[in-house]
């Protein structure tokens, strides 16, 4: 049974920094990180490959960084300068190979192999 586990969330005051991990339980070829704020839809935020090659929504690039250790099958999201709208709930999803590089931020998309559970980021002024 396929396994994807988050940790790191918490409450943090905006311009501060946390890091997000995800465990799975294989090493899946591309792995992203989505996000849902209450009342919103669900959005993606980044992605990453194999090969390094990262994506990033518009409203997280240069704040995020998503990184991924084969080794371990675990994904990372650095979070930078947060922002008080980026509280939400972080799930983890693994992903089909023809999505990996930006169909995941589609709206509306829900064509992820496996979604974690999620972790909750609250960011407060």
């Amino acid at each position: 049974q396929v396994q994807l586990a988050e940790s790191g969330g918490g409450s943090v005051q905006a311009g501060g920094s946390l890091t997000l991990s995800c465990i799975a339980s294989y090493r899946p070829y591309c792995m992203a990180w989505f996000r849902q704020a209450p009342g919103k839809q669900r959005e993606g935020v980044a992605s990453i490959d194999n090969d390094g090659s990262a994506s990033y929504a518009d409203s997280v690039k240069g704040r995020f960084t998503v990184t991924k250790d084969n080794t371990k099958s675990t994904l990372y999201l650095q979070m930078n300068s947060l922002k008080v709208e980026d509280t939400a709930m972080y799930y983890c999803a693994t992903l089909r190979y023809m999505d990996c590089a930006d169909s995941y931020l589609r709206p509306y998309y829900n064509a992820a192999d496996h979604w974690g559970q999620g972790t909750l980021v609250n960011v407060s002024s």
